[in-house]
């Protein structure tokens, strides 16, 4: 990967970003920074603003005020010079149906400005056995996973210094959500930088460095994940001989459940990460047995923002289906 990218400018640079479609506010305010060589992901629920950032960061929108940048450049003035350093996968691809995968891969190379053929038939050969798709086939025929197998193969093929990736891997199955983890490892070790936006949390968890998650057009909580789980709790599990009563009282301890199990007591509680010290300072006088504590995940921290608007969806789904005589379907954080 070649770059001219210097280490002080950041990959994008988001500063107090606005866009209004008429009455509606889709961005409110949004800040948002990726650093050279960084995976961020890009997290919110369908409505939270997520597509319209990557619309105004590829150009395709202006925004109402604030700033957007790539690379130090102008998202609007500078689209044309700044398309040549980055590579953008939707979450769900259009193809040209009466060509093959092979020939829209190719295409799609060409638009971004080819390389070394030599080296591209290679690579392209490597990521086609490794996402297992059949290029000969007409893109009219493929699957909504393998249309995104085309993206994917084009954009790892390209030597873009920034990937601006929405909902990728959709439609694609566990194995092939591994192969794309894979490359995105690799694209940040040739030292690219990424911005992921998805709703599938396992996979940003695995593969991003930092995270921000945006509600209602404004980011809410952004930093590596260490840091933001500084800011909730962590789930502990023991088995001790003594009474526990005293770790029910302490301060920064929740939801504590007792149960009589091999001769002792098996708790389960929540501590704030904040006093946590204190709290397993005084487990230990309890003859402990057994400790697990657990920190807390990227779905945790997720449904912190958001448990109040996915509960209203399904409660929304099951009250329509209660009209129309059905089971209602659960919402997820996918």
């Amino acid at each position: 990967m070649t770059s001219t990218t210097s280490t002080a400018i950041p990959a994008i640079e988001i500063h107090d970003l606005h866009k209004s479609f008429g009455t509606v506010k889709a961005l409110d305010g949004l800040n948002l920074t990726v650093r050279p060589g960084e995976v961020r992901g890009f997290l919110g629920p369908n409505g939270a603003g997520k597509s319209t950032t990557i619309r105004v960061l590829l150009g395709l929108l202006r925004a109402s005020s604030g700033s957007a940048r790539l690379f130090g450049g102008d998202v609007w003035r500078d689209a044309v010079a700044l398309h040549g350093r980055i590579t953008y996968v939707p979450g769900d691809v259009s193809l040209w149906p009466n060509l093959t995968g092979g020939e829209c891969i190719d295409y799609l190379i060409r638009l971004n400005g080819g390389g070394d053929k030599a080296r591209l038939r290679a690579r392209k050969a490597e990521l086609l056995e490794r996402f297992e798709l059949d290029p000969r086939k007409k893109a009219r025929t493929y699957s909504k996973g393998n249309r995104q197998k085309v993206a994917l193969v084009a954009a790892f093929l390209s030597d873009a210094e920034l990937y601006i990736l929405d909902e990728p891997t959709s439609g694609l199955d566990p194995l092939m959500e591994a192969v794309f983890t894979e490359y995105i490892r690799e694209a940040k070790a040739a030292g690219g930088s990424v911005l992921l936006s998805s709703h599938i949390l396992s996979e940003v968890e695995k593969v991003c460095d930092t995270v921000t998650i945006i509600r209602n057009g404004i980011d809410v909580e952004s930093g590596t994940l260490d840091e933001l789980r500084h800011l909730t709790r962590t789930n502990v599990t023991a088995l001790v001989g003594g009474d526990p009563t005293p770790v029910a009282a302490l301060p920064g301890v929740h939801d504590l459940v007792t149960t009589a199990a091999d001769g002792g007591t098996r708790i389960t509680f929540d501590a704030d990460n904040a006093r946590i010290g204190a709290v397993l300072s005084a487990i230990t006088t309890l003859d402990v047995r057994s400790f697990t504590a657990t920190p807390p995940s990227l779905e945790e921290l997720f449904m912190r923002h958001y448990g109040d608007v996915l509960d209203a969806d399904e409660a929304a789904a099951e009250a329509a289906a209660s009209a129309n005589g059905a089971p209602a379907k659960k919402a997820g954080a996918r």
